[in-house]
């Protein structure tokens, strides 16, 4: 593959997810009594690895879904963009989280790569799940590691998210 290729400069959620927390900040003050017993919340975390294992990037955050719902995500840098959507569903012969990406990689010799990918991945409440919409190696010089959590709804996460927000305000 491409040894050149280099995921120094992605902004994972620099514009797409500023804007989105706010929409979320909105859903959240929606949310009916109903809603809440079945709502979830995902705590989502990025980062960039180098082949030496550096992490040279890294962004987390708490977003509230509905199970059947999707919550996208945008990965941003110099020369690819990935777009991944999780839906998780809560059924009784065991939850499952979708996951769906779409990648474009800009080709050094000319032109744009895309891909996609879905898959169905088991998924307990409060055990991490690992996503990799590049895939687990290095074999573009960099990797993109995706890991999300998926709980039950609590108020005690709202009131906790509410202050982290505050405080970063």
């Amino acid at each position: 593959m491409i040894r050149s290729f280099c995921l120094v400069s992605i902004l994972f959620f620099a514009s797409g997810m500023i804007l989105e927390a706010q929409e979320q900040q909105s859903a959240r003050n929606e949310i009916n009594q109903g809603l809440r017993r079945r709502a979830l919340t995902m705590d989502i975390s990025a980062r960039v690895i180098t082949d030496e294992e550096d992490v040279i990037w890294s962004e987390s955050e708490r977003r509230i879904a509905i199970p059947g719902s999707p919550v996208g995500i945008r990965l941003v840098g110099s020369n690819v963009v990935v777009a991944v959507q999780f839906t998780p569903f809560i059924r009784r012969e065991g939850n499952v989280l979708v996951a769906q990406g779409q990648i474009w990689i800009e080709d050094p010799r000319g032109g744009v790569s895309y891909y996609t990918s879905i898959q169905t991945i088991p998924m307990d409440f409060d055990e991490p799940i690992y996503f990799f919409p590049l895939g687990a190696s290095h074999q573009l010089g960099s990797l993109i590691e995706i890991m999300l959590t998926v709980n039950p709804f609590s108020e005690t996460a709202l009131s906790e998210e509410t202050a982290a927000n505050n405080n970063a305000d």
